[in-house]
């Protein structure tokens, strides 16, 4: 295929260009953003079912990202060890983990998404949501778990798919997946009369498809072996690497789901639905873009280190990083300059606007931070040193609880003080994390 001689040169360089970095990671960041599409297409498409329709998708977003972290165990685990399994040229351990972590991810998939139907009443009730909006919210959850069994696989083809460079691959996927959910999801909600279940349902299904053309290509390739699609030795290898990243993804989601508790909630359902604008939508965007280069500098790393090319990763990463200081750079602008335009897509409610444009400027001061977080992040996974990132993000991310609550509730500066503890709290991971790469430690 085109694309494997292409990523085979990439690799057979002394150098790696601006060129072929591009090349690697641009449609990863690219599909990466349309995989976080779906939040966004959902938030657009419920919000002529009024304001606590919107609310609801925000507030499950963060209990969606406690089911992911449970997905990014596999994901994290087999980009990096597919990479360096493609790196060593090693066909055998390539197959063995494939099939591994493939499996391992459909089984994850089953008990997380059976666990949730079954316990959406005591979800909605832990957000703090009541009325409508907690009808309205469990709702969405029992329709996720009865349709959105894809998802759970998606994480862990993509990152198979990006650990042997073939990122358009993925973006191929991921832009079928998009426009799908964007066509049924007017269809599921208003022509078939199931409201906001009807969003979770047009994700399940397009989701599926791209999973199954997914599963279909890969099977064409000389690193697909049905054989190998059972749990042995090579899933706990996966499992020993991604379980320190889903620790981190678990912590965040459940400090999100600690803010909506005792802070987001408390200070009304505006700010709520402004939070699901400004993460789903705004950060939908940006995030993605920089968690898109994160892996794909983590599958450049991944088999660098395979095959014991140490100098051309670090060249790579400092391609890598004047890139993503512009889209840094650009996102700032767009969140500063934008945010009021953008948001205004995604609500008719004025207060919400009010409330969406001021999570949008004050996060605009450090999106080149989370920029430069994603990057060392991608390092850190690519090497498999996934436990240095755990370290340098739960212990602040669990400080944003206390720290919003006192300077937003108790001082009673209200959201401005939630979205300024954020800021401070990322540019210290940021800083922490880059300290790590620094000492050279992921060479080893």
């Amino acid at each position: 295929m085109k694309s494997s001689q292409q990523v085979e040169q990439f690799f057979r360089e002394e150098r790696i260009g601006t060129k072929s970095l591009i090349y690697l990671t641009f449609p990863a960041a690219l599909s990466a953003m349309l995989n976080n599409a779906y939040r966004v297409i959902d938030q657009y498409a419920v919000q002529w079912l009024g304001v606590d329709a919107q609310a609801a998708i925000a507030s499950c977003t963060f209990v969606l990202i406690a089911f992911f972290a449970g997905y990014t165990i596999f994901a994290s685990g087999a980009i990096s060890l597919v990479a360096r399994a493609v790196g060593s040229e090693n066909v055998n351990e390539q197959k063995r983990l494939i099939g591994s972590a493939l499996t391992a991810a459909l089984i994850a998939g089953i008990l997380i998404l059976t666990a949730s139907g079954a316990l959406a009443p005591w979800t909605v009730k832990s957000l703090g949501l009541q009325g409508n909006l907690a009808q309205q919210a469990e709702t969405y959850l029992r329709w996720h778990a009865l349709y959105c069994l894809p998802q759970a696989i998606m994480p862990t083809l993509d990152a198979i798919f990006i650990a042997y460079g073939r990122t358009k691959t993925v973006l191929l996927l991921q832009v079928i997946a998009s426009l799908l959910n964007f066509l049924l999801n007017p269809v599921c909600i208003y022509t078939l009369k199931l409201g906001i279940g009807g969003a979770a349902m047009a994700t399940g299904i397009s989701e599926g498809v791209a999973v199954l053309l997914g599963l279909f290509l890969l099977s064409r390739t000389a690193h697909f072996d049905i054989k190998a699609f059972r749990l042995n030795n090579y899933a706990l290898r996966i499992i020993k690497v991604g379980l320190p990243m889903c620790w981190g993804t678990l912590v965040f989601a459940g400090v999100y789901w600690a803010l909506l508790r005792w802070v987001i909630s408390p200070l009304g359902s505006t700010v709520n639905a402004a939070l699901g604008i400004g993460f789903s939508v705004l950060e939908g965007f940006t995030w993605p873009v920089f968690w898109g280069f994160s892996m794909g500098i983590a599958s450049i790393v991944g088999r660098c280190l395979g095959a014991g090319e140490v100098d051309k990763a670090k060249h790579a990463i400092q391609l890598a990083f004047r890139l993503v200081s512009l889209f840094g750079l650009l996102a700032s602008a767009v969140f500063w300059w934008g945010g009021e335009a953008l948001s205004g897509m995604f609500t008719n409610d004025a207060k919400v606007l009010q409330q969406a444009v001021l999570y949008a400027q004050v996060l605009a001061f450090s999106q080149l931070f989370v920029a430069y977080e994603a990057l060392a992040e991608g390092i850190l996974s690519g090497a498999g040193k996934t436990k240095s990132i755990f370290y340098w993000s739960a212990p602040l991310n669990i400080l944003r609880i206390p720290c919003c609550w006192l300077f937003a509730i108790h001082y009673g500066y209200g959201a401005a003080a939630v979205w300024w503890v954020i800021n401070v709290s990322t540019i210290l991971k940021t800083l922490g994390k880059w300290s790590t790469v620094i000492s050279g430690r992921w060479q080893s």
